[in-house]
């Protein structure tokens, strides 16, 4: 699987994508160059263009004319909620016309394995400052999210346990037992 290397900058990395798309009429073997998943929409969220990791993360090869908003099968949010496509991060991107950080979602493939990544939804404008597109990113994060969802799922049981109130307790329980799911998919791809 083509991944961001360890270290490397998520910013630097887009930066290199938004620099070839403003400047070069052959942008695209740049951006199917850039070790990450990478794709571009209209203004209308269809998908207009993706690179080689984007097939690698979603496990299929997104339509042209049918996908929307993402190159992914399904998505989550880390939660385990299911979260349509027309909600993503992107669609809220465009939608808004503004650049959205600091999000994590889980990409399901169509084989069921699943992938947390950290996307980079980005409008694109033109001289005018009329949207022309939008471009993404995936970073890759499952380790980092294992991690910290196996963390959450820890104080949702300490605080359960610490609790005198039964229903407070059993939806702590709960949250516990939906993040450890969520780790135990996420998981589960690093097996295979």
């Amino acid at each position: 699987m083509v991944w961001m290397l360890a270290g490397e900058n998520p910013q630097k990395v887009l930066d290199t994508a938004l620099h070839a798309i403003a400047t070069a009429p052959a942008w695209r073997p740049v951006l199917d160059q850039l070790p990450v998943p990478i794709y571009t929409t209209d203004t209308e969220g269809a998908v207009t263009y993706w690179n080689r990791a984007c097939v690698e993360l979603a496990g299929r090869r997104p339509q042209l004319g049918k996908d929307k908003w993402c190159v992914t099968w399904k998505i989550y949010t880390t939660t385990g909620e299911h979260l349509p496509h027309d909600q993503c991060p992107m669609a809220e991107a465009i939608r808004e016309q503004r650049v959205i950080r600091d999000v994590v979602a889980i990409a399901e493939r169509p084989d069921g394995t699943r992938r947390a990544f950290r996307p980079y939804p980005t409008p694109l404008f033109d001289d005018d400052g009329e949207m022309t597109g939008a471009i993404n990113m995936l970073v890759d994060v499952t380790d980092e999210q294992s991690f910290a969802l196996a963390e959450q799922a820890g104080r949702c049981r300490r605080l359960a346990s610490a609790m005198y109130n039964r229903e407070t307790s059993t939806v702590l329980e709960s949250m516990a037992d939906q993040y450890d799911r969520t780790v135990a998919e996420l998981c589960a791809q690093r097996a295979r």
